[in-house]
């Protein structure tokens, strides 16, 4: 009797626990995310906003550069916010899965490292997304508050492989757009 009265004693301070790290984990990811997007979409905390993250999506092969900035704004800031509220959180790590995949292909050339402009920063955010997505947002969220009616247990493999494909149509356009414009400068007479 008393080895039982333990085990359900430590597994409520193991669910407590696991419940409070997942509230931090997605607090700390979403509002990272949500201010990394609002950069792009309002030009809050030194950001750009569309106008000027547009021009730069434009440079770096993204086009139309203002619909890239929008849809990578949107992903991050909104991807963001529902981590960080525990709700969608299956559609919500996919967007932000998604809008990582599509940074870290700008970064790849600059190697792994934050410092050197490399891919560090976006992998992570992406890991973090994707990780959340496939745990489950925990009891302290709008999830559990809404009895998981947008946490299905069928989610997340659905809306990782709808932002895998739409990732992977970004990013190859993105290349497509890249190699004709070398090709071009390429024939240009010099």
């Amino acid at each position: 009797m008393c080895h039982r009265r333990h085990h359900g004693r430590s597994h409520r301070i193991h669910s407590i626990r696991h419940d409070i790290g997942l509230l931090a984990l997605r607090l700390g990811t979403g509002s990272v995310l949500f201010a990394h997007g609002t950069q792009k979409l309002f030009g809050w905390f030194g950001g750009h906003g569309l106008e000027g993250t547009g021009k730069f999506m434009e440079q770096t092969g993204f086009r139309p550069g203002r619909a890239h900035a929008l849809a990578s704004g949107l992903g991050e800031a909104g991807g963001g916010t529902l981590l960080a509220l525990g709700l969608g959180t299956p559609v919500a790590g996919a967007a932000v899965a998604a809008a990582m995949a599509g940074a870290a292909s700008i970064h790849v050339p600059a190697g792994f490292f934050n410092d050197q402009g490399g891919l560090e920063f976006p992998a992570f955010m992406g890991l973090a997304g994707s990780a959340l997505a496939l745990s489950g947002p925990g009891n302290l969220s709008l999830d559990h508050l809404l009895g998981h009616r947008l946490n299905q247990t069928w989610m997340p493999a659905v809306t990782f492989v709808a932002a895998a494909a739409a990732a992977a149509c970004v990013i190859s356009r993105r290349v497509r757009v890249l190699r004709d414009a070398e090709e071009e400068r390429g024939t240009q007479p010099g």
